[in-house]
């Protein structure tokens, strides 16, 4: 009798998989540029795990002998002025971009979402001293709030001090979004049918309208991760990025690297055509969750 219910219950899974797998296929038939997205972001998460398996040399290693070689079969992406594998450091670099960009949005998203929608629940003067909050936050550009973070030194001074810089960049953008969305999620008639039958305003707020603006909510997220990972590959440009001898994207870009532009080329092309694949890929692909999750655009 166990081994039916198992069976069952194993079957209603497989059966379940199955759905999601056809519902992902007519996804990606539907929003081709979103799934070519989603793929260029695949490839370099792919890379960024698969780190200590698919690198060949120590990103940080110098090697003179072999410096500004050009790509060839020994070192795939060529070498830089130092004799680094560039592939190793491209590879690095995407660790680090990952780990970057994913915790800044997951952090700054997530304060964003909550207190988005305690703004546009209750309304008043919470709602008031958190617009005004977010405001002045959203008058100062991104770049220059970064800059002035990283220059205090919060966090311990490493990947730390870039993910709370980026984190509280995200904040306010997040904060705005959803209070749209939880001000037009709160007229809807199953709100006022909870508030009917005795329903206390936090369970309203966070069992009925939270899970209804999550929508907008990964759409979000998803553009926000692209302009995490150019925001930090312009910090390190700059050099408060991400500190040596973490090989980050900007930081290949930055230094004496201009002035091989001419003579070695691919030390300026590899890593920015890399910074402009996953940036480009995080976009397209929340483009295509916008236009699915939206009712306007459902049927285009």
């Amino acid at each position: 009798m166990a081994t039916d219910v198992n069976e069952i219950e194993f079957a209603e899974k497989e059966n379940r998989v199955l759905h999601l797998l056809k519902m992902f296929g007519a996804w990606c038939r539907k929003r081709t540029i979103g799934a070519v997205g989603l793929f260029m972001v695949l490839v370099i998460l792919a890379a960024a795990l698969l780190n200590p398996v698919i690198k060949r040399y120590d990103p940080n290693e110098t090697n003179v002998p072999d410096r500004l070689q050009s790509p060839n079969a020994q070192h795939f992406f060529g070498t830089d002025d130092f004799g680094r594998d560039l592939w190793a450091r491209i590879i690095g670099g995407a660790v680090i971009s990952a780990q970057v960009g994913f915790i800044s949005v997951a952090i700054g998203s997530v304060i964003g979402l909550i207190f988005g929608v305690m703004s546009g629940f209750f309304g008043g003067g919470i709602d008031n001293l958190i617009q005004r909050i977010t405001e002045i936050m959203l008058s100062i550009p991104g770049i220059l709030l970064a800059l002035a973070l990283m220059a205090t030194d919060v966090g311990s001074g490493g990947i730390d001090t870039v993910v709370i810089a980026l984190s509280i960049i995200f904040i306010p953008r997040t904060v705005r979004v959803m209070r749209g969305s939880v001000l037009s999620c709160k007229e809807n008639v199953y709100i006022d049918a909870a508030r009917a039958i005795g329903c206390k305003p936090s369970r309203i707020m966070w069992r009925h309208i939270t899970p209804n603006v999550m929508a907008p909510y990964l759409v979000l997220a998803s553009s926000l991760l692209g302009t995490a990972i150019l925001t930090e590959a312009s910090l390190s440009f700059l050099g408060l990025g991400v500190p040596p001898p973490h090989p980050s994207w900007g930081r290949l870009l930055s230094g004496s690297v201009m002035l091989y532009a001419i003579s070695a080329p691919w030390m300026v092309i590899v890593p920015g055509v890399a910074i402009t694949w996953l940036v480009l890929g995080f976009n397209v692909f929340g483009d295509a969750l916008r236009d699915t999750f939206d009712p306007k655009l459902r049927g285009r």
